[in-house]
Formats: structure tokens, C-alpha cells, sequence
């Protein structure tokens, strides 16, 4: 059965990009950079969105040469819309139009490959709220970005319960937090 993450850069406000700020907001680092370039790093199938898609399809085709979106391009990648129609651009792209939580169900049982998510703000959620998300993995970059901030990435998520399993700093300021999620049906109660 495949192991599913999210996995979510953001700023200290939780926000999933700000307007007029660089990639990654400007504060990637050596250690970073290499660790996203580790081959623990490369053996997924990547799941996103029409939004992810055409954003993602976009740079990697001005970029072809930059060996992240090399990377990116060899992946297998699976997206959810109803909007587009195949055959997608994208190399090794796959295109489904029926629904996403179920997809990911069948995939989860069907393949052992690893799962994750790039962007996609809206299947995220719905894979967490249909309790199909094994691992939650954030990494928090040290800005707040209220003026400028873009995409909530926790508006309307269900109330989740988060045990932590992996943390680590890289380059003395970026935080990965890995956690098992737990959706809850409210606030937990506390015994008096």
C-alpha cells in the first residue's frame, strides 16, 4: 500500500506564496537546496491540481534545463481537474478528471510507490479530510508575510491532531516539521 504526504512549504503565517516575494522567499539555502535534491527526495509520484499543473508546467517549460524541474519533469506526476483535457503537455504526466479522493484511494492500494502532494491547496484538504494523508510535512520559512500573503493553506481544514515524527533545521532558519495527522470530529475533550 503507498504512503501519502502532504507536504507544504510556507511562511510563519501559514500562507502558501505572498505577492511580489521570490521562491521560497528568497531565504533558500545550501543545505536545503541539497536535501530537496537528495534521492530520498525523488522517489514519489507527485499528485496535484489544474492550479499546481498549469502553474508548475508553465516554469518548468521556460526552465528546462534547471535541474529541479529536470527532476520534476522525469517524475511521475498525476493531475486532478475537470478543466483540462488530455493528452497533457507535461512529460509523464497523467490526467485525472473523475474524483480525486477516490483516485487516491484506489492509488493508495494499488501501487507501493510513494505519494505526494505539490501545492494543490484544495486536494490537500480534501485528502486530509477524507483521512487519506499519512504524513503532514510543512517546511516554515522565518517571514510573515500579512500584507503580501497569498493562499491560507489551513482555511477550512477539519480540526487535525498532529504527532510530530521528524523535525529539522536547515541552514539555521528553515523548520521541517513531519507529523502523523489524526482528523478529529471537533476539539478533544479533556478528562477531569
Amino acid at each position: 500500500m503507498a504512503h501519502l504526504m502532504v507536504d507544504f512549504i510556507i511562511s510563519l503565517d501559514g500562507y502558501a506564496s505572498a505577492d511580489g516575494w521570490p521562491g521560497f522567499w528568497g531565504m533558500e539555502g545550501p543545505e536545503y537546496l541539497a536535501w530537496l535534491d537528495s534521492d530520498s527526495e525523488k522517489q514519489h509520484a507527485t499528485l496535484m491540481g489544474a492550479t499546481t499543473y498549469r502553474l508548475m508546467s508553465g516554469f518548468a517549460a521556460q526552465a528546462p534545463d534547471d535541474p529541479g524541474f529536470a527532476q520534476l519533469n522525469n517524475m511521475p506526476k498525476t493531475v486532478f481537474s475537470s478543466t483540462l483535457e488530455a493528452p497533457l503537455a507535461w512529460q509523464n504526466t497523467e490526467l485525472v478528471t473523475g474524483d480525486a479522493v477516490d483516485a487516491v484511494r484506489d492509488l493508495k492500494k494499488n501501487t507501493t510507490q510513494p505519494l505526494r502532494t505539490l501545492g494543490s491547496l484544495t486536494l490537500c484538504r480534501s485528502l486530509l479530510t477524507a483521512g487519506l494523508v499519512d504524513r503532514f510535512r510543512v517546511v516554515v520559512f522565518p517571514v510573515i508575510t500579512g500584507a503580501t500573503g497569498q493562499e491560507r493553506i489551513f482555511d477550512e481544514y477539519p480540526d487535525v491532531r498532529l504527532d510530530l515524527v521528524e523535525s529539522h533545521t536547515f541552514d539555521g532558519r528553515l523548520q521541517l516539521l513531519e507529523y502523523a495527522p489524526t482528523v478529529l470530529d471537533g476539539p478533544p475533550t479533556t478528562n477531569s
